[in-house]
């Protein structure tokens, strides 16, 4: 069986934007595996979907996805920008390119007489203004180029321009003012220096303009070759205000998107810092019917930024707001009381702001869109196992069951809990098996049903169905605790037994009571589900497990010998350098450790020596 298979991809992709944007793609431990950019997200997605997908990287890319989420952008300059500071957040592994901050590349004016323009890479120890960063030193060196045409400021290295005599080849094309020998006065070559910045600043509706004119004086006067030239300058200088769009002006700003259909809604975080996209984060607020749009966005603003439990680090100095409430004035006072600085409220927004919350809005709309899609899919899963195994009310619970251990030790069970809409983590639970036989992977289904099941009083509470991971065995151990339970309805029980190679699609379901084998076919929608769900509880049994070992292994042996504390541990420590050191002590010297007595030295070694 495929991966295209384990995760919906045709479901997923009948609600996929054919806007531009990035997607980042999960593997089944919710890792992000590769981020990539698109100039239409749908024909991009599709495309490893296929069945004649020749690249030895991207199938094994493919068999790993279990999830695509994507993040619309109003331009390819704008997915540009966002592609690189996800794989710097994320650092997924499919992807070739991983960089730090300091090997962006950016835009230098340095801070001369006459400042130089140019490309700069590395620590910021220049003075001088930088712009960007930008995704590659092409884009940069693009840049620069246009600014040549447009502003006549020197690029040449100090040693060059201090050595001059008389006007270089950049005179004589026009990219250059000469400030070197004199050609320009100081004042106007600072002008057009600040004409730069405000540019590169995206502060540039006055160069466009003064370039307008310039091209309709050109074709006025029936110059048409020089107002193509100003048309293309135009064209490139817009090319330029949607990468400097993502990452702006703006130091700090969450901007949150809203979209409502119906009864359902969903608000989108974006959060910026540094001037540029660090990520974002959908929500999807259960709400009463005929709830106010208002009323929506001012209780989540309450309970997410306001009170105890919230980070004061995390809440910026803007939130900008899809719409205005009537609470707003007194809710952004008490922010500002909360993290002890100003923070502003904003709702109605003009040039950046405005284009961040058009931007967040629009992945509102696809998140809700893309979450339907995902819950249409889940329910007609549900449907499939409903006819499979022919039960006479709908399916409306499913719980998954999962033994890790490593030789039998640090033992965890895991209950993963599944509804129509898919994982319910909320309902999730790890139990720590104690009191069996290490190994004993029968009696730790047994203690895992105990727990989860022991003390339920109310049967409405069962499950409909519970999933065992593993064979008749664990599955005869789920039957005879509910057996002697003695439910006047006793959930359906399932085992999930893996085929011999345990290659996903092989999978075998076990019916209890008959113990009758059910081999379902590869492309079942029923047997995506089991997968997904078995799939579940097997990753959170074994993050559990590995959390335990971890804690286990970081565990001094000295902990467990009784009579000795931290204070005695440290000093034993200390006093013969290490815990090797103590290990090979003889009584007599660790009787010499200050604080042991030399009957708790004897202890000590036993202890140790598993006397």
């Amino acid at each position: 069986m495929s991966a295209e298979e384990l995760f919906d991809y045709k479901a997923f992709l009948k609600v996929t934007t054919e806007q531009s944007g990035v997607y980042r793609m999960y593997d089944s431990q919710s890792t992000v595996i590769y981020v990539g950019k698109a100039k239409n997200l749908k024909k991009r997605l599709s495309s490893y979907f296929r069945k004649d997908v020749g690249s030895t990287k991207t199938r094994a890319l493919v068999a790993q996805i279990r999830a695509i989420d994507v993040t619309v952008t109003h331009t390819e300059g704008e997915a540009l920008i966002l592609e690189n500071n996800y794989i710097k957040k994320y650092q997924p592994k499919y992807n070739i390119l991983l960089r730090d901050d300091k090997s962006y590349p950016y835009i230098l004016i340095t801070d001369h007489r006459h400042p130089k323009l140019g490309a700069h890479r590395g620590g910021k120890k220049i003075k001088g203004d930088y712009f960007g960063p930008f995704p590659s030193a092409g884009a940069v060196w693009e840049s620069l180029r246009l600014m040549q045409r447009l502003f006549p400021i020197r690029q040449c290295e100090d040693s060059y321009y201090r050595a001059r005599s008389r006007p270089c080849l950049q005179y004589q094309l026009k990219r250059c003012s000469a400030p070197c020998v004199g050609k320009v006065s100081d004042d106007e070559y600072t002008e057009q220096v600040k004409l730069a910045k405000l540019f590169l600043r995206g502060k540039n509706d006055q160069v466009i303009e003064n370039l307008v004119s310039k091209m309709e004086v050109a074709s006025e006067n029936l110059h048409f070759e020089q107002a193509a030239s100003y048309r293309d300058q135009i064209a490139t200088l817009r090319k330029v205000q949607q990468q400097q769009f993502v990452s702006g002006m703006t130091a700090e700003l969450d901007v949150l998107g809203f979209y409502r259909l119906k009864n359902q809604a969903c608000i989108h975080q974006l959060f910026i810092r540094d001037q540029k996209i660090l990520g974002s984060k959908s929500y999807f607020p259960s709400i009463p019917a005929e709830t106010e749009d208002a009323d929506i966005i001012e209780a989540f603003i309450t309970q997410s930024y306001l009170g105890q439990g919230v980070e004061q680090a995390n809440i910026a100095r803007e939130i900008v707001l899809p719409m205005a409430f009537d609470g707003k004035q007194q809710l952004q006072s008490l922010l500002s009381q909360q993290v002890g600085h100003e923070v502003k409220l904003l709702s109605n927004v003009r040039t950046e702001r405005k284009k961040y919350l058009a931007l967040a809005s629009t992945n509102a709309e696809t998140a809700l869109r893309v979450k339907n899609s995902h819950k249409e899919s889940m329910q007609a899963r549900f449907d499939q196992l409903n006819k499979l195994f022919d039960l006479p009310t709908p399916i409306e619970r499913i719980e998954c069951f999962d033994i890790s251990h490593t030789m039998g030790q640090q033992t965890i069970a895991s209950c993963v809990v599944f509804n129509t809409e898919g994982p319910l983590k909320s309902d999730y639970r790890r139990y720590n098996v104690v009191g069996i036989t290490p190994g004993d992977d029968y009696a730790a289904m047994s203690f895992a049903l105990n727990k989860r099941y022991g003390k339920l009083t109310a049967e409405d509470k069962y499950p409909d169905i519970v999933f065992i991971d593993g064979g008749k065995g664990q599955l005869g151990r789920a039957e005879q605790f509910f057996n002697d339970l003695d439910l006047s309805k006793t959930p359906l029980l399932v085992g999930v037994a893996k085929g011999e190679s345990r290659k996903p699609g092989l999978e075998t379901l076990i019916m209890a009571g008959s113990h009758q084998l059910i081999s379902l076919e590869p492309t079942s929608s029923a047997l995506h589900l089991v997968q997904h769900i078995r799939d579940e509880s097997h990753r959170f049994a074994i993050a559990g497990h590995r959390a335990k070992r971890a804690k286990v292994s970081k565990k001094s042996s000295l902990e467990d010998i009784p009579g000795i504390g931290p204070k005695r541990r440290q000093a034993m420590l200390k006093y013969l350098g290490g815990l090797q050191e103590v290990k090979k002590a003889s009584v007599e010297e660790l009787a010499k450790v200050p604080g042991v007595s030399l009957e708790l030295a004897k202890n000590i070694f036993a202890s140790l020596h598993d006397n």
